[in-house]
């Protein structure tokens, strides 16, 4: 079945534009769908200096970049955006990104102010307790030395060179932007085996639906010509308008243009699901044709038989409906 460019299942989607992110995988076989659930965690370190990416990615209508950037790294957001734009179509990504800087320590330093107090501290003291006849020992200058806030180290951090660390870091979110790609894209296969699984499901129900219709229209029929001949005997009205009716009814009850509908969209379905671009939201416009044809058919349903399938039909296009909702 060809899908024209202006048909509802294409019309508006253009194909992705990818990039070349850093360590993506290479070679890989291409794949069918992509998830939208995925996590890379990398990091790395510029100097004396730690930083970290993680990125989580769920499922969403559109594409929704949340970053959590350090301060001093705000500038880098206009370029990781445009890279995740680029890379992606679809999906809900929170962006993390945590630094951390080295502490070193200079040299020493006396503080002599601290000094000073400490030292008239300790005449106050020495003072009172000679007024008091207690014997009072020398004062070392090691011991005053020692105090608390007489002598300070002072502490420096080791900030990198902001050019080497946005490039660094850069570098690490394209590499983390491939890791959650390759994770996506082995969802995707995943993915895309059982929504085929289900499609092909769809399918035999539907031939079991077109073997029932025939005598469910005849059923029809004949339940229609056996109420009627009870009702002819005390009827005016003549046969030949019982037998328009009984025509009506039947036709009412045809679904065999709710099955031809079905095997479309099966095919439909299928080549959705063969096309190397962002299919999702065709996909889920897809699963509405698909559940609309089978709440067509069971309304229209004349036997048990027909209902149950229709019923099966319907669970089947949920579960369908359900894993499109994370397809990219």
């Amino acid at each position: 079945m060809h899908v024209p460019e202006d048909h509802p299942y294409t019309a508006g989607i253009q194909a992705p534009v990818r990039v070349n992110v850093v360590n993506a995988p290479q070679g890989d076989k291409k794949v069918p769908i992509s998830s939208m659930t995925g996590f890379a965690s990398t990091g790395g370190r510029t100097g004396d200096s730690d930083w970290r990416w993680d990125v989580k990615s769920v499922n969403a209508r559109g594409l929704d970049l949340r970053f959590r950037l350090p301060p001093g790294c705000e500038i880098l957001e206009p370029k990781l955006r445009a890279a995740a734009r680029n890379a992606l179509k679809r999906g809900s990504l929170t962006i993390s990104l945590t630094t951390r800087f080295q502490r070193i320590a200079s040299r020493t330093s006396l503080d002599e102010a601290a000094l000073a107090d400490t030292v008239e501290h300790l005449s106050q003291v020495r003072a009172g307790l000679e007024n008091a006849g207690l014997p009072v020992a020398p004062i070392r200058a090691e011991a005053l030395l020692g105090m608390p806030g007489v002598i300070v180290a002072a502490e420096e951090a080791a900030v990198p060179d902001p050019d080497a660390l946005h490039a660094d870091v850069i570098a690490g979110f394209e590499q983390a932007l491939g890791q959650v790609i390759k994770e996506r894209n082995a969802e995707g296969v995943r993915l895309a085996r059982v929504i085929s699984e289900q499609v092909t499901q769809i399918e035999s129900l539907t031939r079991d639906a077109a073997a029932c219709a025939d005598g469910a229209v005849r059923v029809l029929r004949d339940r229609f010509a056996a109420q009627m001949g009870a009702l002819l005997s005390d009827s005016t009205l003549p046969p030949e308008r019982f037998q328009q009716e009984a025509a009506v009814l039947a036709s009412k009850a045809d679904v065999r243009e709710e099955i031809d509908r079905l095997h479309a969209h099966v095919a439909a379905a299928r080549e959705l699901l063969a096309l190397d671009e962002p299919v999702g939201r065709r996909l889920d416009f897809l699963t509405q044709e698909f559940n609309r044809e089978a709440n067509t058919l069971c309304s229209k349903s004349a036997t048990d038989p027909l209902t149950r399938i229709g019923l099966d039909l319907k669970t089947t296009i949920d579960q369908i409906k359900e894993q499109a909702a994370n397809v990219e």
